[in-house]
Formats: C-alpha cells, sequence, structure tokens
C-alpha cells in the first residue's frame, strides 16, 4: 500500500470564503493526496502546526478578500523557524485588492518564500499538476 502524500489546506486569516477550499480538498482527494483541510479563517501559526503534526509536504494556502499580502507576509519564516523551511508553500486567490497586474502579485508572493503564486480563476488540475511535479523534482533531489 502506497502512503499518500499529505497536503495542509486552508483559507488564511480573516477570510472566511468557503467554496474555493472544498473545490481543492475534494480534487486534491480525488488525485491521492491525503489533505488536512483546516477551513477558514485560519492563522499562519496553525499552517505549520499542521504540517508538522501530518509531516506534510505542501502547504497550500487560498485567501479570497484581497488581503493576502498581509495574512502571507511572515509564513516562510515561520516555517523556517518551526523547522520545515523546505515544506512546498502555495499560495493562490484573489491575493490583493484591486486591479493589479498579476506578475508583479505572483514575484511579491515569489519574494515572500512561496514555491508557487495562482492567479484568481485557476484550475485545480493546475496546482495538482503543479504539485506532482514539484514533488517529484524533490524526490529525484534527493536521489542524487
Amino acid at each position: 500500500m502506497e502512503k499518500k502524500v499529505k497536503v495542509v489546506l486552508g483559507v488564511i486569516g480573516a477570510d472566511c470564503h468557503a467554496v474555493g477550499n472544498k473545490i481543492l480538498d475534494y480534487a486534491l482527494t480525488a488525485a491521492g493526496f491525503e489533505v488536512i483541510n483546516l477551513g477558514v479563517l485560519v492563522p499562519q501559526q496553525d499552517f505549520v502546526n499542521a504540517a508538522i503534526e501530518t509531516d506534510a509536504q505542501a502547504i497550500l494556502v487560498a485567501s479570497l478578500y484581497g488581503h493576502g499580502e498581509i495574512d502571507c507576509r511572515g509564513l516562510r519564516d515561520r516555517c523556517r523557524e518551526a523547522g520545515i523551511d523546505d515544506i512546498l508553500l502555495y499560495v493562490g486567490g484573489n491575493l490583493v485588492v484591486g486591479k493589479t497586474d498579476f506578475s508583479g502579485v505572483a514575484n511579491k508572493f515569489q519574494d515572500m518564500g512561496f514555491d508557487r503564486v495562482y492567479a484568481p480563476g485557476t484550475l485545480p488540475g493546475k496546482v495538482i499538476a503543479d504539485l506532482q511535479e514539484d514533488l517529484t523534482a524533490r524526490s529525484k533531489e534527493s536521489l542524487m
């Protein structure tokens, strides 16, 4: 029996948008991942704690109410401080308020330490394909 890859999923900060979270949970589960879904209104430390407690390989953060930049700032640092600095860190949704060029948003979040940054409307299949690709690359790196 193959061990499933564990991923932590949740909507960060004061954001209570739940529909996309449920869709992503369903899609990841159907793709064979074990999803630890923290739901909505999740503080940064809860993502870190859940990743440690479950030995997750990735944290997937959603933010839909436009305050992702504020809510996500420092999450990679918290991961480092907790000893999980190599965990995959993804973020997506309506991450900033207003009409903003997404390439600038993506750069900002990558500078904050996120491995992947997704624009509003990204389909779950893209996230799953990227996650599988990143996990495969990491497993190959660990064999070298």
